[in-house]
């Protein structure tokens, strides 16, 4: 009786189910406890004032300027009435500290900005008794300014240059930045100082254009990459990297033969063919190593390759898929934004300049405890969020893959996968998000406490150290991709976090060497894709800027191009990644609960099935009637396997 229980609980209709539950609900309550955490820290900042300080300003004793202040003990000239005072000037806003990147000079709260130049003690005075607006210390009187001793030191900086308020943040800004000058002459005397700097900029600057057009380049080809990398092949690789490689070293030759005829600009053309020389040696190599795999790894790559067209076929049927990153990026970039501000909220909550802190408001432990929640929050939300894009993406993967008849996918396969991730799932979106964290805080407190001591520690230490943040690395990549896996599980059996997860893990570990095979393959090449991409781009920059030869430097604008490729076409890929590792472990579940007999049909697409008969019931070769017969049999696919099993 117990292994008929057991049997009955681990047996599961691997498919979508239309009846389906919410999964770890405590999870989803936990979670919108935390981000109800989150926000009442950002009303505490408000309610404490630490918002009204960072957009309203507050002068150097401690007022908040437009509003009513309370007395701070031990400081003098606080608390304040300055209702009537909205504006933040500054007695000399030109005294910058360019080390610590703020204004040295007192601050006061006043109720009218300078809006002419004042260039006497006597003009501050009429401006003060036409405008009512006192721009020396609250303690002098407007009407005495000419003759106080005190007015060297409590007043304005003479003359006082032309201010405007801005437009959110009430500070007076000198119209004429020209006082701003310190930091532009300090700019200009380190990159006059360095001589290899300012061959940089000045090439950054001289191909502007180049590297705008090069990043819109680069962006168009992230947008089609995952339809060429879907119908690709080991043969088009080759040679497009042969072709490639031997157009590098042919611009190359071109560039010596051009520098031995041309005696100027010889260090510019040094620099410039010893980068095409970099670029060629890595192109062959890159044309090495595909070669190596093509010859002795031919049916691991087929197999991913077979994945890698379906996975373009998912694209084609879901286009909607190449607009997650853009969503994704959108969603983090607004959560970032607030967090950061949040935290700006924090950093001035109790300050007011002087201390506020010993009020026991907004200072002490209590400003400390919610900098620590807030930084977690940072961590799990930001999780949380990849988390969605996972689930998303799989919800959407799994309906399409379970749906024989194409022609009957949902109108929008990827608004019904969200919908069901935010009706039934985000409990479950939760808890693998909060495991990431869990394994994130202390990697990242390590690399802290290791940059701390950088130089002070010894070498065991040191040791010590980076090879615990090496685990935790480690740990949180396979976490990634159980994780990922569970989503899909959750997508297909409407299960909660812990179970799905057992679930995946039972299926990956009985396909572990295909498993192995199609993450050690798959992971290649999509990062030869990523490589592809960048190439492309620099492939294409080298070109113009070969042409344009008056460029002093080619290394930082190429740099920059290749890091922006780099980063879109890794934000692009990774949504193909998650839509060949679903697939694959769709395909791992079909293959271990289907034969092909009738009851028991292949939910497979017809590429992964001619890689399935291939590799696994003919021993890799199929005869020439049988390629016939896959090619008869596409509306029925279902019986070919029989057909070869007999």
């Amino acid at each position: 009786m117990f292994w008929y229980v057991v049997f009955q609980r681990t047996k599961r209709e691997w498919k979508p189910l239309e009846d389906r539950s919410c999964t770890d609900l405590p999870w989803f309550l936990l979670f919108t406890v935390f981000c109800v955490g989150m926000g009442s820290i950002c009303g505490f900042t408000i309610a404490t004032g630490g918002a009204g300080r960072l957009v309203f300003g507050y002068d150097s004793y401690g007022n908040t300027c437009g509003q009513r202040n309370e007395q701070i003990e031990g400081v003098r000239l606080s608390g304040l009435d300055q209702t009537d005072k909205k504006y933040v000037f500054f007695l000399d806003p030109c005294n910058i500290d360019i080390v610590q990147r703020k204004i040295k000079s007192m601050a006061l709260c006043v109720s009218l900005c300078p809006d002419e130049e004042l260039k006497t003690y006597q003009d501050l005075k009429r401006f003060a008794m036409h405008n009512g607006s006192e721009l020396c210390s609250y303690e002098l009187a407007g009407h005495k300014y000419p003759s106080l001793p005190e007015r060297f030191d409590k007043c304005p900086k003479l003359p006082v240059p032309p201010s405007k308020s801005l437009p959110v943040f009430n500070r007076c800004t000198p119209v004429d930045i020209s006082c701003y000058a310190k930091f532009a002459e300090a700019v200009v005397t380190f990159v006059s100082d360095n001589s290899v700097l300012h061959r940089l900029i000045g090439g950054v600057i001289a191909s502007k254009e180049i590297i705008v057009g090069l990043c819109l380049l680069a962006l168009g080809d992230d947008l089609i990459s995952m339809f060429v990398i879907s119908s690709i092949s080991g043969i088009k690789c080759l040679c497009f990297s042969v072709a490639g490689t031997s157009i590098l070293w042919w611009l190359y030759i071109d560039h010596r033969l051009t520098a031995n005829k041309t005696l100027s600009k010889e260090t510019m053309t040094r620099d410039n063919a010893q980068a095409l020389l970099v670029y060629a040696i890595a192109a062959t190599v890159f044309t090495v190593i595909l070669l190596l795999l093509m010859l002795f790894m031919r049916k691991r790559v087929a197999l991913t390759i077979a994945l890698f067209h379906v996975a373009g076929k998912v694209f084609i049927h879901l286009p909607l898929l190449t607009l997650q990153p853009f969503c994704t990026f959108l969603a983090l970039l607004l959560f970032w934004m607030y967090w950061g501000l949040v935290l700006l909220f924090l950093g001035t909550t109790g300050e007011g300049g002087l201390g506020r802190g010993r009020e026991g408001g907004g200072g002490g432990s209590g400003a400390r405890y919610m900098t620590w929640y807030h930084a977690v929050g940072l961590i799990w939300i930001s999780e949380f969020i990849l988390a969605c894009q996972q689930m998303t993406v799989a919800g959407a993967v799994v309906t399409y893959y379970y749906t024989r008849d194409k022609t009957r996918l949902p109108v929008t396969p990827i608004l019904s996968s969200v919908l069901r991730l935010m009706r039934y799932h985000l409990g479950t979106v939760a808890k693998g998000s909060f495991i990431i964290t869990l394994v994130k805080i202390p990697r990242l407190m390590l690399m802290y406490v290791h940059n701390q001591l950088k130089g002070k520690e010894n070498a065991f230490a040191r040791c010590m150290l980076k090879t615990c943040i090496c685990c935790l690395w480690c740990l949180e990549k396979c976490l990634n991709y159980l994780n990922q896996n569970a989503y899909a599980a959750t997508a297909i059996n409407s299960t909660s976090f812990c179970t799905s997860a057992r679930d995946a893990f039972v299926i990956l570990v009985e396909n572990a060497l295909r498993v192995a095979a199609i993450n050690a393959v798959g992971d290649f090449v999509l990062f030869l894709g990523k490589i592809l991409i960048v190439t492309s781009t620099a492939f294409a920059g080298v070109l113009l800027l070969n042409y344009q030869r008056d460029y002093a430097e080619w290394v930082l604008p190429l740099i920059i191009v290749c890091l922006f490729a780099f980063l879109v076409a890794h934000c692009f890929l990774s949504i193909f990644e998650i839509v060949v590792d679903v697939l694959f472990l769709c395909f791992a579940i079909d293959t271990k609960y289907n034969d092909g007999t009738p009851g028991k049909e292949f939910y497979m697409d017809k590429a992964l099935m001619v890689i399935y008969v291939k590799i696994w019931y003919t021993g890799g070769i199929l005869l020439k009637w049988e390629i016939i017969c896959v090619s008869i049999l596409d509306k029925n696919i279902n019986i070919l396997v029989p057909c070869f099993m007999s």
